[in-house]
């Protein structure tokens, strides 16, 4: 018999998002957009995310999370968009499980982030540019689809990639020209 006072609180069954239609993703990268554009102007990696919940009770779907990189003013390694985001979807649910939420970050999330989303249980991410040198979701890695984790989720890449591209090709050019 058990302690009178301790009840076991199981999870039910995690709820998958919405689907939403290219248009609607589109909106919710412009979004991120933002957010990669204040990075920029922070002078951070311009890089955005923005966790996005499904209300399956009322259809709404709402942003939870908005973050940009901010590596530089907290001088923390791990102050990545995606990061720093999920603490807010979380924060936000009041639950560590983001479970009807979907992720939008402006470039492919490294190997840390994307362990972050599988400990987070968020079932869909989609992100725009592709990262050729840390990408951990379909480039180098495909850490959100190993079938030797607990969890994976739906990736949809490629969602207004030149302008998630542009955004870090442009701050890197100017980073080379500052002697």
């Amino acid at each position: 018999m058990g302690h009178p006072d301790f009840q076991l609180n199981l999870p039910t069954s995690p709820s998958p998002p919405l689907p939403l239609s290219p248009s609607q993703h589109e909106f919710f990268m412009q979004q991120a957009l933002r957010e990669a554009q204040i990075a920029f102007d922070e002078d951070e990696v311009p890089i955005g995310a923005v966790v996005v919940h499904d209300d399956s009770s009322s259809g709404e779907r709402r942003v939870i999370g908005a973050a940009h990189n901010q590596r530089e003013q907290l001088r923390d390694p791990t102050a990545h968009a995606e990061m720093i985001a999920i603490t807010q979807a979380a924060e936000a649910l009041g639950n560590w499980r983001l479970d009807g939420c979907t992720l939008y970050v402006t470039l492919e999330p490294c190997p840390m982030c994307a362990g972050a989303i599988v400990l987070a249980r968020i079932p869909r991410v989609v992100y725009g540019a592709a990262d050729p040198k840390a990408g951990a979701v379909t480039t180098l890695y495909q850490l959100l689809n190993d079938p030797r984790l607990n969890h994976r989720a739906e990736v949809v890449s490629g969602v207004l990639t030149e302008p998630c591209g542009e955004i870090l090709s442009k701050f890197f050019r100017e980073k080379r020209r500052i002697p």
